[in-house]
This record gives structure tokens, C-alpha cells and sequence, in this order.
């Protein structure tokens, strides 16, 4: 027969086991979100496009259509691309702009998510500079230009698939930060280099 004092410390000992089980899959769930980030952006996995420090250094004859893309969920915010499309060589650095306006009375926070179509353009899509790297604040009615500067590798030219590929879609959708007052994100200031004051209302 289990004496009352072994059964409290046995019940003891089985919850504090659930409970870690519960914790540990609670923090695999949210790590599960940044690690899948940085495998898409390592690998262009879902037409998530890359990093990189630099241009190729190679620039082909091949040219293709880049499409802009702009979208807004669940902020007061005007968001669009300031130019539809831009024709580009592979491996030749571009830089194109998108405008934005917080349309509110009170100052908002946003973050870039974003992705290429075809999906298999997105690991041959590489970004030097992009607004999508911070946290954008934007003061109430205030209108900025946020820069992209990108190039799309020339081994897109190798690729079987995409021999027949003429144009691609970059695009963006913002959402709010998680948290609002936060002002920085990846260690780097909010505002990029190249923000400047839109000359008119979009």
C-alpha cells in the first residue's frame, strides 16, 4: 500500500515533469518561427529572397522584368511601390523605392514580410539594402521613401527551370511589430539610410 507522504511526492514529481514537457513545447513552438525565417532566407526556400553584403560582381546580358508589389494587414498605413517595374540584367545592383504614409493620429510601428514568385526565383534574389531589415516608425501623417537596393544572381542563368522566366514579382506585405514602442530590430536603427519625406500625399 503507497503511504499518503510517497503519493503527495510522486503527484509532486509527475507535475513538475508535465509542466516542463509543456514549457518545452511551448518555446520549440515560438523557436520554430525564427529558425524556419533563417532557413528560407539561407536557402530562398518559398520564394524567400536572400541576404548579401554586396553585388556578384558579375553582371550577364540576360535581362528580366522585376514586378513591385505592395500590401497592408492591420495597419492605418498607405503602402505601395513607387514604380510597377523596373527591366534589370542579371547581376547588375538596382535600387527601386517604396512609399509609405501612416495615415493615423498616432505614431505606428511595422515589419516587412516578404517573398519572390516564382518561388524558385527567391535563392537567386538577393538583397544589399532593404527597408524590410528593421522595424519601420512612422510618426502620425507622416510619408517616407524606403529604399531596396537588390540583384538577382547570375547563376538564375543556369537554371534549367527558369530558362523560360521573363518577369518575377518581389512583394511585400506590412504588418504591425509585435511590439510597438520597440524601435530596432536586428541591432540596427529603424530608419535607413535613403528615408527622406514624400514630396506629395500619396
Amino acid at each position: 500500500m503507497v503511504k499518503p507522504a510517497q503519493k503527495s511526492r510522486f503527484n509532486l514529481v509527475l507535475g513538475l515533469v508535465l509542466a516542463l514537457v509543456g514549457a518545452g513545447m511551448v518555446g520549440a513552438a515560438y523557436a520554430a518561427v525564427p529558425l524556419y525565417r533563417i532557413f528560407c532566407q539561407a536557402t530562398g526556400y518559398n520564394g524567400t529572397t536572400r541576404r548579401a553584403v554586396a553585388a556578384s560582381g558579375t553582371v550577364l546580358d540576360r535581362r528580366i522584368i522585376v514586378r513591385f508589389d505592395g500590401n497592408v494587414q492591420g495597419l492605418p498605413w498607405k503602402f505601395m511601390p513607387a514604380q510597377a517595374a523596373v527591366s534589370v540584367r542579371l547581376g547588375e545592383p538596382t535600387t527601386i523605392y517604396y512609399l509609405a504614409e501612416n495615415t493615423s493620429d498616432h505614431e505606428t510601428t511595422g515589419s516587412a514580410v516578404f517573398n519572390v514568385a516564382p518561388d524558385a526565383v527567391g535563392q537567386f534574389f538577393n538583397k544589399i539594402q532593404c527597408f524590410c531589415f528593421t522595424k519601420q516608425t512612422l510618426k502620425p501623417h507622416e510619408r517616407v521613401t524606403m529604399p531596396v537596393t537588390f540583384f538577382v544572381s547570375p547563376d538564375f542563368d543556369k537554371e534549367r527551370q527558369l530558362k523560360e522566366t521573363r518577369a518575377v514579382t518581389l512583394s511585400y506585405t506590412m504588418y504591425p511589430a509585435e511590439e510597438p514602442g520597440d524601435t530596432k530590430a536586428e541591432g540596427q536603427p529603424v530608419a535607413q539610410a535613403g528615408s527622406a519625406v514624400l514630396p506629395s500625399k500619396l
